[in-house]
C-alpha cells in the first residue's frame, strides 16, 4: 500500500462538501489513514506552496488557502498518487473528466475543491507537513 495526501480546500468546506468528497475518495478505493481540520496561517500556506512562489498566482493561492478551514487527509491504496490524481481530475474543472471530484464539485480553476500530491517525494513531504509522526501510521 502507498500513501498520499489530499487537502479538501476552503471552498469545498464552506459549501459542506467534505463528507461527499471523502465518500468519493473511499468509493475510489482509498483508505483514510488520518484526517484533521486546520485553518492555515499565512506563514504555513506560504511554506506549503513555496514551490509556486515565483508564479503569478502564488499570492492569491495563499490568500485562498487561508480563507477558511481545510481538511488534510492521509490516504492509502495501491498506486495511491496516480490514482488520486485521476480521481480528482484536471485542475480546471472545465477540463476535468466526468465523475472526478473537480468535475463534480469545483467552482473554478482557482476554487477547485481539492489538492493532491503529485509525486512520491511531494507526498512524503506534504504528509510530514500535516501529520508529524505519520511514519507510525505505516505500521497498522
Amino acid at each position: 500500500m502507498k500513501q498520499t495526501l489530499a487537502i479538501i480546500k476552503p471552498d469545498a468546506v464552506q459549501r459542506n462538501l467534505t463528507g461527499r468528497i471523502l465518500a468519493h475518495l473511499e468509493e475510489a478505493g482509498f483508505r483514510i489513514r488520518a484526517i484533521r481540520s486546520i485553518r492555515l496561517t499565512d506563514a504555513q500556506a506560504r511554506e506549503f506552496y513555496r514551490v509556486h512562489s515565483e508564479r503569478p498566482f502564488y499570492g492569491s493561492l495563499v490568500q485562498f488557502m487561508t480563507s477558511g478551514p481545510v481538511f488534510p487527509v492521509l490516504l492509502e491504496r495501491d498506486d495511491a498518487i496516480p490514482t488520486l490524481r485521476r480521481t480528482i481530475g484536471a485542475t480546471d474543472p472545465a477540463e476535468a473528466e466526468e465523475g472526478t471530484v473537480r468535475a463534480l464539485f469545483a467552482e473554478s480553476k482557482e476554487r477547485n475543491s481539492i489538492h493532491a500530491s503529485d509525486s512520491p517525494e511531494n507526498a512524503a513531504q506534504e504528509i510530514r507537513f500535516f501529520f508529524a509522526g505519520a511514519d507510525e501510521l505505516n505500521a497498522g
